[in-house]
């Protein structure tokens, strides 16, 4: 799949076209959030971090994001 290509997904249950075909760690950092940060959940399967360049994003994926904030 050619990378400029955008497709539509469902991110935190609103629809959302992204780029096609990169990494969950690639949107992160679109998003500008830190990988260390998020837990993902791609398809109903909760991903381990250090994996998160291993994933690609395609049309129709469902991805969950949780943020974690640090307070104190």
């Amino acid at each position: 799949m050619n990378t400029t290509e955008t497709v539509r997904v469902q991110l935190n249950g609103k629809p959302r076209e992204v780029t096609g075909g990169q990494s969950v760690r690639a949107l992160l950092e679109s998003l500008d959030l830190k990988p260390g940060m998020v837990v993902v959940e791609l398809n109903r399967e909760i991903l381990e971090r250090d994996r998160y360049e291993e994933f690609t994003i395609d049309e129709g994926d469902t991805i969950e994001l949780v943020h974690f904030v640090g307070g104190g």
